[in-house]
């Protein structure tokens, strides 16, 4: 009598405020009954320094990870190859299940350089409005509302330990509201995702029989930028390539060889820009041959997606775009390629008189499906084969250079993977965005997100969909300084994974 009594109020209230989950709007109120002890878990995990690369620290994550969920009745173990970061693995069967979905996400956060940040990385910091607004540093008050709006700064704020929280949060709610669960559940939390996931395969296969499912629901990424939620089906793939391009033995004067000996930063400035045109357009042959074209139904999630370019662009300060008029979530569907940086002597007032003696870029191409890392990198090699550069994989000695007149050093990156992309018309896919939508309000659908993410692999290995359900804000800052999360969009999260999880 008692939970029918409890199903009824949360039925009559969800209808009064427009919602239309049950177990969203549990944790609705079960958030707002206990969000100072949310956001305490939230920043004790925070403060762990979790880079992949730092073993003990990685593990002690790991370690803080199993407890949160074994704190919530989950059954959890490790699940190790050798040399990686464990993958955090929680279970919770469910007698008489419809169906196996497992959620996925990261504990450990990309490097950093602490001297950037305007706080300490591993300091969570909480303040009343973005830092590029002027926000200011506020502590939580002892009673009363927390201002949904302020935003906490700290390493994996957004990307990824807030779905971790979110998720825990939502199981407490579940429990706390009597809330019985359709579905067996696993949880997949990695530990080097930031790091490429070279493991992340190995692990897969080891464990395959475990990791059996219906569906993997990746909690990684933000919502869209208008500020709705967001599902997504698929991520693009990636492929990363170094390019060292020489000059000189050494340093030269640049007033004795200036105008004789070549200068590597210009030789390297003028590769870069034979790759684009002034629109964006990559001029490599043949670089958007093969791409896999879009559904009659991506098509119509693609046009129905919010325009949001305009916003953007006075939110980034950006004069004009590229892609010869396409909007964002069109050019989200083609590859791309990206100078992510670029090295040559010295700038500013370290700067010397000389003609530097190399020139260093490094570059990222987004895949989409169709075409491969080998097959984008083969492109980007022919196109620099092709503009006069004789193509060495180790420096080259002296002989090589005096043979040839451009030489260019191209390294690329072994860690490269496949685009994927999940039907939105299978009956999964269907049922996560019924659930969304009930959870959320209408939510924007996408064949695609911009960043990339391991899917191809699931895929590969456990025949399963993936599907990305997000949840931070968009300008969260992830993998750059002063990382962080609205306050907001954590609430927000814990409704969408209670959603998901009584699904």
């Amino acid at each position: 009598m008692k939970t029918f009594g409890i199903g009824l109020w949360l039925a009559w209230t969800a209808v009064a405020s427009g919602q239309s989950n049950p177990a969203a709007l549990a944790a609705r109120h079960w958030r707002e009954a206990h969000e100072r002890a949310i956001l305490a878990e939230f920043v004790e995990l925070l403060a762990m320094p979790n880079l992949a690369r730092d073993e003990a620290g990685i593990r002690r994550n790991a370690a803080a990870v199993s407890a949160l969920l074994e704190r919530r009745g989950v059954k959890t173990r490790l699940l190790e190859v050798p040399g990686a970061p464990p993958v955090v693995f929680g279970e919770i069967q469910t007698p008489g299940a419809k169906r196996t979905l497992i959620f996925y996400a990261h504990y450990d956060g990309q490097p950093l350089d602490p001297k950037e940040w305007a706080t300490p990385p591993w300091q969570p910091a909480i303040r009343n409005r973005p830092l590029d607004r002027n926000g200011d540093l506020v502590l939580l008050p002892a009673s009363g509302r927390i201002d949904p709006e302020w935003r906490i700064y700290a390493r994996s704020a957004s990307d990824d330990k807030a779905p971790v929280i979110a998720i825990a949060a939502a199981l407490d709610a579940l429990k706390g509201s009597r809330t019985a669960l359709d579905s067996n559940i696993k949880f997949v939390f990695e530990g080097e995702e930031e790091a490429g996931s070279p493991h992340l395969a190995s692990i897969l296969q080891k464990y395959k029989d475990l990791l059996a499912s219906d569906v993997w629901l990746i909690c990684d990424g933000p919502v869209h930028q208008s500020r709705r939620q967001q599902i997504v089906f698929g991520a693009r793939g990636i492929v990363e390539l170094d390019i060292t391009v020489y000059g000189p033995r050494h340093e030269l004067h640049s007033g004795h060889y200036g105008n004789w000996a070549p200068n590597p930063a210009m030789m390297l400035a003028r590769l870069l820009a034979s790759m684009k045109d002034d629109d964006g357009r990559v001029t490599i042959e043949h670089f958007y041959e093969g791409i896999e074209p879009l559904s009659e139904t991506e098509k119509r999630a693609v046009a129905e997606a919010p325009d949001v370019d305009r916003d953007l662009m006075g939110e980034f300060w950006l004069g004009r775009t590229e892609g010869g008029g396409k909007k964002l979530v069109e050019l989200l569907n083609l590859p791309s390629l990206n100078v992510r940086g670029m090295n040559s002597a010295r700038t500013g007032g370290q700067a010397s008189n000389v003609v530097p003696a190399t020139a260093t870029a490094t570059i990222d191409v987004r895949l989409v499906k169709g075409i491969s890392p080998e097959t984008a990198a083969a492109r980007v090699i022919g196109h620099i084969r092709g503009q006069g550069y004789f193509i060495v994989e180790g420096d080259p000695d002296r002989e090589t250079r005096m043979a040839h007149p451009r030489v260019a050093r191209v390294t690329v990156d072994p860690g490269g993977y496949n685009a994927s992309r999940t039907s939105m018309d299978l009956p999964i896919s269907q049922l996560v965005l019924r659930t969304a939508d009930s959870a959320r309000g209408p939510v924007v659908r996408l064949p695609t997100m911009g960043g990339s993410v391991p899917l191809f692999m699931i895929e590969q290995i456990l025949h399963a969909p993936t599907i990305t359900v997000p949840i931070a804000n968009h300008d969260n800052s992830q993998h750059s300084f002063n990382e962080n999360i609205r306050i907001q969009n954590l609430w927000d999260g814990i409704e969408l994974m209670a959603a998901l999880l009584a699904m």
